[in-house]
C-alpha cells in the first residue's frame, strides 16, 4: 500500500469542503473526487481514518462517499464498523446518504446480514429504523447493484407498516416505490393486506407509482402513457 500521511490528507480536505466556494453536492463531490484520487493505493484502515474524520467534521455523506469509492474499503466492512459509521446520525439527509453508500451496499454484497438490518428496524431510535428500509432500496436499484429483492425489502417493510414516525412513514413509501417496478404483485398484496394500518401517504405514493411509474403524476399521466413516451 502507499505511503500516505492521513493527517495531510484530512487537514486537506477539510480545508476545501469548509472553504468551498458553494456548499451544493456537485461542488463538495468535486473535493471528493480529488481526495479520492489521492487514497487510491490506500489501506482500508486508511481510508476509513480519513473518512471517519471527514464524517466527524465535514459534511457526512463526503465520508460515506469516500468508502463507497475506494472497493477494498467497502468490502472490508463488518457490521460493527457499519454500526460506528452511523452512530450519531441525525437528520434525513444523513440517514439516506448512509444507507444508500454504506449500509445498503455492504448489505446487498453481504458484508451484513439479514438479521442486522432487521434489529435496526426494531431499534427505538427513528434513524436507525429510516436506515433500514433506506439500506431496501439499494436491494431494488439497478445503478447501485441490485436486482430485485421483495423477500429482504418486505420483512424490513412489514415491520415498520404501522410506525407513524413521519421520517419512517416516508421511508416505508420509497422502499415500496422502489420495488414496485420489480415486483408491482408483491407491492399491491401488501397495500391491500395492510390497508387499515398503512398511512395515507404511503398507499398514495404507492399506488401512484403502480399505476403511473411515478410518485406524483401529472395530470392525466398513466404507466401506458409512460411506457410510450
Amino acid at each position: 500500500m502507499a505511503d500516505i500521511n492521513s493527517s495531510s490528507v484530512v487537514r486537506d480536505a477539510l480545508s476545501a469542503l469548509h472553504s468551498a466556494p458553494s456548499q451544493d453536492v456537485r461542488t463538495l463531490r468535486g473535493i471528493r473526487q480529488q481526495i479520492s484520487r489521492r487514497l487510491i493505493r490506500a489501506s482500508p484502515r486508511q481510508v476509513l481514518s480519513i473518512a471517519g474524520e471527514l464524517i466527524e467534521h465535514g459534511p457526512r455523506w463526503v465520508g460515506y462517499e469516500l468508502i463507497n469509492k475506494h472497493r477494498p474499503t467497502l468490502v472490508s466492512l463488518d457490521l460493527a464498523q457499519v454500526e460506528r459509521l452511523g452512530a450519531g446520525n441525525s437528520s434525513w439527509g444523513q440517514v439516506d446518504a448512509f444507507g444508500t453508500l454504506i449500509a445498503g451496499p455492504v448489505w446487498l454484497i453481504g458484508q451484513i446480514d439479514d438479521h442486522a438490518v432487521l434489529a435496526w428496524a426494531e431499534r427505538p431510535d427513528r434513524w436507525w429504523r429510516r436506515t433500514a428500509l433506506v439500506a431496501t432500496t439499494v436491494l431494488n436499484t439497478r445503478s447501485r447493484g441490485g436486482a430485485g429483492d421483495t423477500r429482504r425489502t418486505l420483512a424490513i417493510v412489514e415491520r415498520l407498516v404501522r410506525d407513524r414516525d413521519d421520517m419512517v412513514v416516508k421511508a416505508v413509501s420509497w422502499a415500496l416505490r422502489s420495488l414496485a417496478p420489480w415486483d408491482p404483485q408483491a407491492v399491491s398484496r401488501v397495500l391491500s393486506e395492510h390497508d387499515a394500518v398503512l398511512a395515507a401517504r404511503v398507499k398514495r405514493e404507492v399506488r401512484n407509482k403502480l399505476a403511473t411509474g411515478l410518485k406524483k403524476p401529472r395530470a392525466g399521466t398513466t404507466s401506458n402513457d409512460r411506457a410510450g413516451s
